[in-house]
């Protein structure tokens, strides 16, 4: 049964965590957060995000809390560190601030930066790292022209796989076959092309991806992601959304029941937050996260707490959202 909202306004709880480095070109990250009788769950849609896109995050939270998570198959989990679209010199301060590191996601094709400033820090992750396995992320912010000839350059650097080069699954597969007739040696993971899609099964169909990566809130929860990677037939990627512990929790739930997990997941984002929600955060330790609960402290709830206007927006989103649940047809967790 879908909680009243009347009994989510009573746990909810608006904080605003300060970030060490701009990231998705914020400095602060707003959430709200959730205390079911099974635990806590997170509501963190990027402010841009419509009432029904968001409708999927919100099931995440409420799976989290109320409904609990799949049985677990491994108890630790292997994570990338992200290094965000900063300068190369930056590239090592970063770093260091994840110990050991055996994988890397590098953010590239950030707005109003060029393909050297992309070259420059991806070539800086590899000689500060030069066993990692690196993979790359544009968030769809090339054309084809422009993944084919940035993507034929970084390949020289030694890359695991490219993240959502382009914006739509045909410019994908055009992307995939272009590598594949030049020899560029570059699988293409489908990022934004699973999670915003109204099928997220059609990039599978379309042959666009080597590899899929997949992120609980987006995709309505643990349960709801799990049927995705089964029914898409591709390796997955675990991933976050720029979630406090509380979310990387169901992240690192969903990596924890996948039948395989051959890749690193992107589930080390704390370690970008100036502070976190909880007294144990969920980071990266050896290059793995033990799989363990993420309870909310009430001193640092208190002391990161949203007020006034902002957390009014919340808690109205949180009104508007829940109404769409409330009138969803079928099971809350719909399968795809």
């Amino acid at each position: 049964m879908l909680p009243s909202l009347e009994e989510l306004q009573e746990s909810a709880r608006v904080v605003s965590l300060p970030m060490r480095v701009k990231f998705r070109g914020i400095m602060q990250r707003e959430t709200l957060l959730l205390k079911g009788p099974l635990g806590w769950g997170e509501f963190c849609p990027f402010p841009e995000y419509g009432d029904d896109e968001s409708s999927r995050w919100l099931a995440a939270a409420l799976e989290a809390g109320w409904q609990g998570f799949p049985p677990a198959l491994r108890d630790t989990i292997p994570v990338n560190a992200t290094v965000p679209a900063v300068s190369a010199d930056r590239v090592s301060d970063v770093l260091a601030r994840f110990g050991r590191v055996d994988a890397v996601k590098v953010k590239v094709a950030e707005r109003g930066q060029d393909v050297a400033e992309d070259i420059a820090r991806v070539t800086a992750v590899r000689e500060a790292l030069p066993d990692a396995s690196i993979r790359v992320d544009a968030n769809g912010g090339w054309d084809v022209g422009q993944a084919v000839g940035a993507l034929g350059r970084l390949s020289a650097v030694g890359l695991e796989y490219a993240e959502q080069p382009v914006p739509s699954i045909e410019g994908l597969a055009e992307v995939r076959r272009r590598l594949a007739a030049t020899g560029i040696p570059v699988p293409i993971a489908a990022d934004e092309s699973v999670r915003k899609e109204e099928d997220p099964l059609r990039v599978a169909k379309a042959g666009a991806a080597d590899l899929i990566v997949v992120k609980v809130a987006p995709l309505g929860g643990v349960a709801r992601a799990l049927d995705i990677v089964a029914h898409a037939g591709l390796p997955a990627v675990v991933s976050s959304a720029l979630d406090t512990s509380v979310g990387i929790r169901a992240g690192l739930a969903l990596a924890a029941a996948l039948p395989t997990l051959p890749y690193a997941c992107g589930l080390g984002t704390v370690s970008l937050f100036a502070s976190d929600i909880t007294l144990d955060p969920l980071v990266a330790d050896d290059g793995a996260i033990r799989l363990r609960e993420a309870v909310a402290d009430p001193g640092l709830l208190e002391q990161y707490a949203a007020t006034g206007e902002r957390r009014d927006w919340w808690l109205d989103r949180l009104g508007r959202v829940h109404a769409v649940l409330e009138a969803a047809p079928g099971n809350l967790f719909t399968k795809p």
